[in-house]
């Protein structure tokens, strides 16, 4: 009875998704005004880190902080605006692997935790190249990416916002589309899988009257980047929309009939062009999305695979509890008598992983609010139960600690290693060396 209780709750007071793909900014006060139910990961943005790093009223780090002393070099890009025809220094190569063809259910059962590039390659505002740094996060080096694999996580997702690198006619940017694949491979070249998504797209909007237009623009960036990346072997997952949603709309997390029917064409029109581009995409395990990535039941049963899909599995956002994991606002103590961990589980399994329908839970985290002892408890118990239904999960890291928002840093991006290592100590523990 305390779980159906929680259960109503959640759907008005929890976000079972992480909003605006979690590490945007502020992208519209009407946000807040859903019930003052979902907030955004990374919304304080880690442009807000420059500016708040001092602040007195800011979060400080506890006694487990610890960082190692790990060089990350930072590796300039050249050129300042894709306009002035910018390029990276080493475009990198296309590979030709030999894919193996393994079930989605085999690869995700070969995942143990993962972590998010979180505000980076996903950072809107800024101008050609310079995008990647615009939220205020240091360029992507490999020496931060093999921080990441010596940690112990064997995934990497890779957020990346693509709208504002296309040209009228909906080309992408060479040196945006190369940057993109040098980033992929330092995940690759570290024997990683890599997810790579389409993130702070706002061409979309999930309405009868935008649904031509955006199938059409869903169809053109899709098919450039399988192209790009088609020759790739099977530790290179795709996933088309994130967080598809009525952006800044009274309905924007809860989603309507309609909204969550057209987020079923999306899904279908990007498994179809990934599909039709040949190569390792006709078997590559595909990611798609309920609407708003939400795990809300009512959203995840009605996500329909498309038929003879191959390869796919669904990608689902959780930040539980919500006031203690992902309200600024909120509570810094985990009770573990909440119950919406457990109730979520429960329905991931029976709606999907009971059906062998693969699941990843490709956004979670906790807020860092001076609380390590209850994130840990918490971290426990999510990652366990996750672990239970066969569900990897892959943290939201947006690079932010100290800001007056969302901190779910964890990865020190500038001197190297973790900020907080006994967060990455306790996901080994729980998942196993």
């Amino acid at each position: 009875m305390k779980i159906r209780q929680m259960a109503a709750a959640a759907l008005t007071a929890i976000s079972l998704v992480c909003a605006s793909g979690c590490g945007g900014r502020n992208e519209s006060s009407s946000e807040a005004s859903v019930s003052s139910a979902v907030s955004t990961p990374g919304k304080s943005s880690s442009a807000d880190i420059v500016s708040t790093r001092q602040d007195t009223n800011s979060v400080p780090l506890d006694d487990n902080t610890f960082s190692f002393n790990v060089p990350v070099n930072v590796i300039p890009i050249s050129g300042t605006s894709s306009d002035s025809g910018e390029s990276i220094e080493n475009p990198p190569e296309i590979k030709d692997d030999v894919i193996n063809i393994t079930s989605a259910a085999k690869l995700v059962k070969q995942m143990r935790v993962g972590w998010n590039l979180g505000n980076t390659l996903d950072s809107l505002g800024g101008s050609g190249l310079s995008s990647e740094t615009a939220w205020g996060n240091p360029v992507t080096t490999k020496a931060m990416i093999d921080n990441v694999k010596a940690g112990g996580f064997n995934v990497l997702r890779v957020p990346v916002s693509w709208g504002e690198h296309l040209d009228e006619d909906q080309n992408i940017d060479k040196a945006w589309l190369d940057r993109v694949q040098e980033v992929v491979d330092y995940g690759i070249d570290n024997d990683m899988f890599v997810i790579l998504n389409t993130h702070h797209e706002e061409w979309y909007m999930p309405k009868q009257s935008d649904l031509d237009d955006d199938l059409k623009t869903l169809e053109k960036l899709w098919r450039q980047i399988a192209e790009r990346f088609m020759g790739y072997g099977e530790k290179l997952l795709f996933e088309g929309v994130n967080e598809p949603r009525l952006r800044g709309e009274g309905e924007e997390w809860t989603g309507t009939p309609e909204a969550r029917e057209i987020v079923n064409k999306y899904a279908e029109t990007f498994v179809r062009t990934v599909r039709a581009s040949g190569g390792n995409n006709e078997k590559r395990a595909l990611l798609i999305s309920p609407y708003a990535a939400s795990s809300n039941p009512e959203n995840l049963a009605a996500l329909r695979i498309p038929q003879n899909a191959g390869n796919i599995i669904v990608s689902v956002h959780a930040y539980l509890p919500y006031d203690f994991a992902l309200n600024v606002q909120g509570t810094a103590q985990y009770n573990e008598n909440d119950g919406s961990i457990e109730w979520v589980m429960n329905n991931i399994k029976s709606i999907f992983t009971d059906k062998n329908i693969p699941v990843i839970i490709t956004e979670f985290g906790t807020l860092h609010k001076n609380n390590t002892d209850d994130r840990l408890r918490c971290l426990d118990d999510f990652l366990s139960a996750a672990k239970n239904i066969g569900v990897p999960c892959v943290w939201w890291d947006n690079g932010a600690v100290y800001s007056d928002g969302e901190n779910f840093g964890l990865l020190n991006r500038t001197d190297g290693g973790w900020y907080f290592p006994g967060i990455v100590n306790e996901m080994n523990r729980i998942l196993g060396e």
